[in-house]
């Protein structure tokens, strides 16, 4: 209250009080009337105190759902980003399984997309994709009971003697479609049967040669990539060998049998494994040269072994 109406008494105090009650009527000045409005813009938007129910607010746009039990959703960029970078460290460090078992996944699309085709034209094929084996130890374990001269007992030889077990095969996880991403994992998984079926040594030169048939045969980029990568690991007179008897060999092979993601490979292990060669127009790989098995813990050997054997193992 005023000086004024503190001596006027009573009557002053109401004077006081409409006059200031007629100005609160009156409209606030442009600006001022701005100032407040965003002030109420700011406390609007603030958020309130600890346990006050806030309003919903607009929530940023979700990662899509899986497609499949592993499957990872990336976004684009993402996948890009994964793709480039794990490319540049597979042909750095081509040991690393992990690393090539994400190439595989996320280059070669167009490749992938054909191999399904091919199966869906094929009735083995449709059979494959409709039903859906696995290369797994449960799948496989009949064959450790099978003569060696079968396909199966061969296999269980083959994986016995080096220690592997179908399980150690990683699953797919970056593949952004249900079906292609199955088409992946059986490529993955058949590798162990082909390693029987084309006689194809673990060494660097079964491995690699194994590599070049399978990209002869699939168009999948890792396997071009794991050949391009580990020969540079081996000696220049290694290096002359593959390229003059194992890669010759592959080229031919792979053209002249038959689609190997179109055989169904567990109705197979009771038959004779020369039968099955001939059948498939399968001829078997080089011998391993006889410097190579005298010298095979050699380090060069070893370490490019090692290489085309993880982009194997890891790859698919």
């Amino acid at each position: 209250m005023s000086s004024a109406a503190a001596r006027g008494g009573p009557a002053a105090a109401r004077a006081a009080a409409a006059a200031v009650a007629a100005a609160a009527q009156q409209p606030l000045p442009p600006a001022a009337a701005a100032a407040l409005a965003g002030l109420r813009a700011l406390h609007a938007s603030a958020p309130l105190a600890s346990g006050v129910e806030q309003p919903p607010r607009e929530q940023p746009p979700q990662q899509p759902p899986p497609l499949y039990a592993t499957h990872v959703p990336l976004h684009p960029v993402q996948k890009g980003a994964v793709a480039v970078l794990s490319a540049v460290g597979a042909l750095v460090r081509p040991a690393r399984g992990d690393l090539v078992a994400v190439v595989g996944e996320t280059w070669g699309d167009a490749a992938v997309r054909r191999m399904a085709e091919r199966m869906r034209a094929s009735p083995t094929g449709r059979a494959i994709l409709a039903e859906r084996p696995r290369v797994t130890d449960v799948a496989v374990a009949r064959c450790w009971e099978l003569p060696e001269s079968t396909f199966g007992g061969a296999y269980a030889s083959f994986m016995g003697a080096r220690g592997f077990r179908a399980d150690d095969r990683p699953v797919v996880r970056l593949v952004d479609d249900e079906e292609l991403a199955y088409v992946v994992q059986r490529a993955r998984e058949v590798h162990d049967f082909w390693h029987v079926l084309f006689g194809c040594h673990t060494n660097v030169f079964g491995e690699l040669a194994l590599k070049a048939l399978e990209f002869v045969q699939t168009g999948l980029p890792m396997a071009g990539m794991a050949v391009v990568g580990a020969q540079f690991k081996l000696s220049p007179s290694d290096r002359a060998l593959l390229w003059s008897a194992y890669l010759p060999w592959a080229a031919r092979t792979g053209l002249r049998c038959a689609d190997l993601m179109c055989i169904y490979y567990e109705r197979h292990f009771d038959e004779d494994l020369d039968e099955l060669r001939a059948r498939w127009r399968v001829t078997p790989a080089p011998a391993p040269p006889a410097r190579l098995r005298a010298r095979r813990g050699a380090a060069a050997g070893a370490a490019a072994g090692a290489a085309a054997g993880a982009a194997s193992r890891g790859g698919g």
